[in-house]
């Protein structure tokens, strides 16, 4: 059985600077950006940084009007997916933390911190944009969403229980499992309400709202790669489990993982218009062998090497490492809010 893990000491100095493991190892807390164990965390930390926004900096002018003139499928499916997003990021602000808690590189601790903050925002968004389109006992109604719906209660059910299992039992073994669902949310889990959004500002509709789905989307593919290369540094550390067993525990959550994300993509998205849900789940293969690419293992969805979805890179695929992306291009014509914009004219 793997031994269980003891929090770690805020301040340590009969240990050195440079950790010696990312778990389990001995280091003193000081944290020294030109001494680490993994150099290229440091890059990770910048880029990730490099995304700072807040979500009152979105301007919802167009979309307080907008939203009621949608259909009823598509308000239903907004409210539904924003409760969605929110029973995914608000554990993520949680479990970031605890992962720092555990972890004996500074470095680790540092970039963890940065990114439970952004999940915060993340979070803080979903009820800004409520709160910009629609009225309270309907906001409160979507973020009951994750502990009502059986569809997501079904959808979400191990995500609960491997996180549970790291927060009452925090080893090694339980911090690797909690990695591999940390990937899955960011890489998978949330696309195919992404897809949604994007799909609306395709017709000119909600365009603040998937501009902050930009955001938070281009925040997720930068902690989804520092995720992966956590992962795969605390495995080759702990050789002990890069086991045939826990390398097919992993693809079998990946298999199940596209299973749930796909059956709720068919309950969520059925009756709206521009989406192809076929085309969906052959995206939804398509991010799964992303990720498991990542994290250093084999794609497992040969069919499903090349993105179906041609018309969602304008919104994902060409983000880069900046705050200039296809959101802030004329076709897009963003803005951010200011006291001479937006707030005016709510």
């Amino acid at each position: 059985m793997s031994t269980l893990l003891n929090k770690v000491k805020v301040l340590d100095p009969i240990h050195p600077n440079k950790s010696t493991a990312l778990f389990g190892g001995e280091a003193s807390g000081i944290l020294n950006w030109n001494d680490l164990k993994y150099p290229h965390f440091y890059k990770h930390r910048e880029q990730i940084r490099a995304l700072f926004w807040r979500a009152s900096e979105v301007d919802m002018t167009h979309d307080i009007k907008q939203f009621p003139n949608l259909t009823e499928a598509e308000q239903s499916a907004f409210l539904k997916i924003i409760g969605l997003l929110a029973t995914l990021d608000g554990p993520q602000t949680d479990i970031a933390t605890r992962i720092s808690h555990y972890s004996t590189d500074p470095s680790v601790k540092s970039v963890m911190a940065t990114i439970a903050d952004q999940e915060s925002e993340h979070n803080h968004s979903y009820a800004y944009v409520l709160s910009s389109v629609t009225t309270l006992d309907k906001q409160n109604q979507s973020f009951e969403t994750g502990r009502t719906d059986a569809v997501l209660l079904e959808r979400n059910k191990r995500i609960m229980e491997v996180y549970n299992a790291f927060a009452e039992n925090p080893t090694i073994l339980n911090i690797l499992k909690t990695i591999v669902y940390t990937s899955l949310l960011e890489g998978l889990f949330f696309y195919s309400g992404f897809a949604f959004f994007y799909n609306l500002a395709r017709d000119q509709k909600m365009v603040g709202t998937s501009t902050m789905i930009s955001y938070i989307n281009r925040d997720e593919l930068q902690h989804g790669r520092f995720i992966s290369e956590l992962f795969r540094a605390t495995l080759a550390e702990h050789p002990e489990y890069n086991t045939e067993e826990f390398i097919t525990w992993v693809y079998d959550q990946f298999k199940h993982s596209v299973e749930q994300e796909t059956k709720w993509s068919q309950y969520v998205l059925s009756d709206i218009e521009g989406i192809d849900l076929i085309e969906m789940e052959g995206y939804i293969k398509y991010r799964a062998n992303k990720m498991l690419r990542l994290l250093g293992l084999n794609e497992i969805y040969m069919d499903s090497t090349e993105n179906p979805m041609k018309w969602i890179r304008a919104y994902v695929d060409n983000f880069d490492d900046t705050k200039t992306d296809f959101f802030e291009q004329k076709s897009r014509q963003y803005t951010k809010t200011s006291d001479l914009n937006g707030f005016d004219e709510l």
